[in-house]
């Protein structure tokens, strides 16, 4: 017979002593929970129970599937707080907590310690934040619908999820809408967000100063911005969407290391009648950062397919389609930049030019921008002129005469056809390599 140790025995007894037990009155769950043995199982009845609850020890609590449980926070604080590793809570309605974001009021608040949360097919409705966690571990938050107060400012928002400091967390297939970011998530590492809708935010996805991160089949629309990658590495972006935003599709601002991958950005645009400089909408906006690789991504009927600015050079953009983008590219920068790799650029619609013998790759160089471009960018007083006869004539002058530019984007290998590559980043013979050379070191996605 094997021995167990001490805490394995501890352990059991805490699983053989758990109950289930059914609560039918609201009057009484803060009695039941103060009572409560570790991983009972608690069942609310149908009802109106009003908060603020705290959980101090591992249990699950959940609605009866015969009804409506509401969770009522009467305006103040947080509806329920988390203090205990292996809490459940699942099927609530929870409504109506403050809105201190010094405080973090929410819906459900995870406080340090708070290890292994599993929070599932809830309802949340409020002006705070919908769930937040500081400092815990490997937390679930899965199925839930979040919805914030759109009379509200964007900023006096709290966010759908807030995440600061979490280890490996899980967030898939909720449904959040009028908050400030859709899942923010700050100074953590290895998060999984996958498969979320976001709706009428400012972000659907927000990094800060975290690395090793995933983000995949989440869905983005009438939103600010769609994926926010900021002072942020290794993350890996892909197959996610956005469409109808206002500012940027996905930002990699101060960001390294990243792949962005099998991405959608489509119909980002700014409608004000005189939109100040920056402000265009954009697929993709690359502002400070290196080292990281946009490959295969769709960047489509946009205000500008891809920005560039303040020493956003050192990148490897390739195999991308630039489809129908009122301005394929803008970048402000003084060097010349390729955007090509392997032999394989982009595809633009705006390229016109017969294939090379039995590739799919354009017989010359294309210029998705030229001097007058960043004139007009530099002076957009002089927008007026873009149609005249001079200006027409010196835009076909350097083209059919290949005036060599010693600034801007060039590529060298553009696409006659829509690369047809799809899913996962290895299908092109790229790997993960480790580099001592990169300006931030580490892992890069290249050859």
């Amino acid at each position: 017979m094997r021995y167990l140790g001490g805490w394995c025995l501890l352990l059991l007894s805490c699983f053989i002593q758990a109950e289930t037990l059914y609560i039918d009155s609201p009057q009484t769950l803060n009695a039941q929970l103060q009572a409560a043995q570790p991983y009972d199982q608690l069942i609310l009845a149908p009802g109106i129970y009003r908060g603020a609850l705290v959980i101090d020890k591992p249990l699950s609590i959940s609605g009866d599937m015969e009804g409506e449980v509401i969770i009522d926070a009467d305006g103040e604080g947080s509806a329920i707080t988390i203090m205990a590793p292996d809490v459940a809570v699942t099927g609530l309605k929870i409504r109506n907590w403050g809105n201190d974001h010094y405080e973090k009021d929410s819906g459900i608040r995870l406080l340090e310690g708070a290890d292994r949360a599993d929070i599932r097919r809830n309802r949340f409705q409020g002006d705070g934040f919908g769930i937040s966690a500081d400092s815990s571990s490997h937390i679930t938050i899965a199925g839930n619908t979040i919805t914030g107060n759109g009379e509200l400012y964007f900023l006096d928002r709290g966010d759908g999820i807030y995440l600061l400091n979490a280890i490996s967390p899980s967030v898939s297939d909720n449904r959040i809408s009028k908050v400030r970011d859709g899942v923010y998530l700050e100074t953590g590492s290895f998060s999984r967000v996958f498969d979320n809708q976001f709706s009428d935010l400012q972000y659907g996805i927000h990094y800060m100063y975290t690395h090793s991160d995933e983000a995949f089949g989440n869905l983005s629309r009438h939103v600010e911005g769609g994926y926010a990658l900021m002072s942020s590495k290794s993350i890996y972006l892909h197959h996610n969407r956005v469409f109808h935003a206002l500012d940027f599709g996905v930002l990699l601002n101060m960001t390294s290391l990243c792949l962005i991958e099998s991405n959608e950005a489509e119909l980002v645009s700014n409608p004000s009648e005189k939109v100040d400089l920056g402000r265009e909408g954009k697929g993709v906006f690359i502002y400070g950062a290196r080292d990281n690789l946009v490959w295969n991504n769709q960047f489509s009927q946009n205000d500008i397919g891809i920005y560039m600015a303040m020493g956003g050079e050192g990148n490897r953009i390739f195999e991308n389609r630039f489809i129908d983008n009122v301005s394929q590219v803008k970048y402000v920068g003084d060097a010349l930049l390729e955007w090509s790799y392997g032999g394989r650029g982009n595809y633009w619609s705006s390229y016109q030019s017969w294939s090379r013998a039995g590739l799919q790759v354009g017989q010359g160089v294309y210029h998705p921008n030229d001097n007058l471009d960043r004139l007009f960018w530099l002076y957009p007083e002089a927008n007026f002129l873009m149609g005249s006869p001079i200006v027409m004539l010196l835009k076909w002058a350097q083209r059919e005469f290949d005036i060599v530019e010693d600034t801007g984007i060039i590529d060298s290998f553009p696409l006659s056809t829509p690369s047809d590559r799809s899913g996962f980043v290895n299908e092109s013979g790229i790997t993960l390599v480790e580099s001592d050379s990169l300006s931030f070191g580490g892992i890069f996605y290249g050859k």
